[in-house]
């Protein structure tokens, strides 16, 4: 019995030293790399890898996100009315609750991303690859008025990767 006692403490001790923490888990980068209720109007973000960084609450209105790698990054609750987005990868990110009115997405990669109750007002769209992105159907028919050209990038014409008819 006291054999059983001591390999078990054993066994034990071996699991808690060896196993990863949770709290190991949380990576100062992941707290760093998100910016809430701030307000970055007219910022200039142009060409930067802002892979994975998440937005909430904040306002860009006019920011500059020009040729910026936006792979994987959110926006939630976001302003980025008259933002320059011309040429970003934006695949596989989020935007939700976000205002793009007035913004330009030209030439922007937004393959597979998923952008639900944003408003797409008066925003240039030409040579956007939206391959597919999720978007709310009124956005869509909003896009689809406007839509043309092809992506430099990828090769996709703007109004076959929105499924205008």
């Amino acid at each position: 019995m006291k054999y059983s006692q001591i390999l078990a403490s054993f066994v034990l001790a071996m699991v808690l030293f060896l196993s990863p923490l949770t709290a190991q888990a949380a990576s100062s980068s992941s707290v760093i790399r998100n910016f809430g209720n701030e307000e970055l109007n007219g910022k200039d973000y142009s060409g930067k890898s802002l892979i994975g960084i998440e937005f909430s609450n904040v306002d860009l209105k006019t920011a500059n996100f020009s040729n910026a790698d936006l792979r994987g990054v959110v926006f939630n609750g976001t302003f980025l009315e008259g933002a320059n987005l011309h040429g970003v990868d934006f695949s596989e990110g989020i935007a939700y609750l976000v205002n793009f009115k007035g913004a330009d997405l030209s030439d922007a990669v937004l393959t597979d991303a998923m952008m639900l109750r944003s408003l797409f007002d008066d925003v240039n769209v030409t040579n956007a690859d939206f391959t597919n992105a999720v978007l709310d159907g009124v956005q869509v028919k909003k896009l689809c008025a406007k839509a043309s050209g092809v992506n430099s990038k990828t090769g996709v014409d703007t109004r076959e990767s929105l499924g205008c008819r």
